[in-house]
């Protein structure tokens, strides 16, 4: 898997240790405090509802769930830390460049979980110096409308959306608000130059928010293909959508979305269980359920997914990705207008 290897090497290199805490003693001080708010873009409204309910049911500690676009959650968390406030407790994000930001200010409670260790080793150790972790992972893959295209004439390619046959009929989300579009647009750049999406804008597609939102356009039948999450779509597929992925043989683009813990926070003990809860079995499972892809060995990829092992991906670097989507988000802009 092309740009996983390297993540597990950063883990050799030599940083102060983060702090850990005994889960039992984290367990009763989550208790006192009852309740953390959680800032989330990873999942679907519906994926991170089910975590929080899950952790409350495990711990008996409430989950305030925020779950909004990458941009969205990044904009609200830079606002409180402007008025002062603290409100988040654990941030998530699909933007990794924001987490180069934070780190770099100070923003982040060091914690080293101690079930780090127990997830898959590709996605250990992805900031050594400890600040933040991944927690979820997910692809952006081709998807269609499995009643109105056939397999066979699906998109096989990224470069197959700029055909003209797909005018009128492609759908996207918005770099500008999502951390999973704003990675795929910088990979099309890196594969292919600004001049594929000067040619994807001759096919005049739909461009919603979230990467989510291509689920909607295809179900409704007001698109008919759609670069999108192989996870939603999945997902919707197994409620009985007519929906289908196709994996592109130039790379699906692997989207690796830290989780941590706010500096200052007020329910330091809640936060780092919820943490550790991230990488336990259950939470996997969860998200197994919802298609995303589970970071624990012991839990199978779902019905219908193909393992993570058997996929060709791509992605950009950590520093490539913190420069590039803000110039991709303007450039989005003056391409398509909006």
């Amino acid at each position: 898997m092309k740009g996983l290897a390297g993540l597990a090497i950063v883990a050799a290199l030599a940083f102060a240790p983060a702090a850990r805490a005994d889960i039992k003693a984290l367990e009763e001080g989550a208790k006192k405090e009852g309740e953390l708010t959680w800032y989330v873009a990873h999942y679907t409204s519906e994926g991170a509802e089910d975590l929080g309910r899950g952790f409350t049911k495990m711990y008996g500690v409430k989950v305030n769930v925020v779950r909004t676009t990458a941009q969205v959650a990044y904009q609200r968390l830079l606002q409180d830390l402007k008025n002062n406030q603290t409100i988040c407790d654990v941030f998530s994000s699909t933007d990794v460049g924001h987490y180069v930001r934070l780190a770099a200010e100070g923003r982040f409670e060091k914690y080293a979980p101690e079930s780090a260790s127990k997830i898959l080793p590709a996605f250990r150790s992805f900031d050594p110096a400890g600040f933040y972790h991944t927690t979820s992972a997910g692809l952006v893959v081709l998807t269609y409308n499995s009643t109105k295209v056939k397999a066979e004439e699906a998109p096989k390619k990224w470069q197959d959306l700029l055909d003209i046959k797909w005018k009128g009929k492609v759908s996207t989300g918005h770099p500008g608000f999502s951390g999973y579009v704003g990675t795929w647009v910088l990979t099309m750049k890196n594969l292919y130059d600004w001049s594929y999406f000067d040619k994807l804008e001759k096919n005049k597609p739909q461009i919603g928010r979230s990467i989510n939102d291509t689920v909607t356009a295809l179900n409704a039948g007001e698109r008919q293909v759609a670069a999108g999450a192989d996870g939603s779509t999945l997902f919707s597929a197994s409620r009985g959508n007519p929906l289908a992925v196709s994996y592109p043989t130039d790379g699906s683009v692997l989207i690796i979305a830290p989780s941590a813990i706010m500096k200052g926070t007020k329910h330091p003990n809640a936060a780092k269980l919820f943490m550790e809860y991230l990488y336990s079995i259950e939470a996997a499972k969860i998200n197994a359920k919802h298609f995303a892809i589970p970071l624990r060995p012991e839990v199978p990829s779902p019905p219908g997914a193909k393992p993570i092992s058997e996929i060709k991906t791509i992605r950009p670097t950590v520093a490539e990705i913190d420069k590039g989507i803000p110039e991709v988000i303007e450039q989005w802009r003056d391409t398509f207008g909006n």
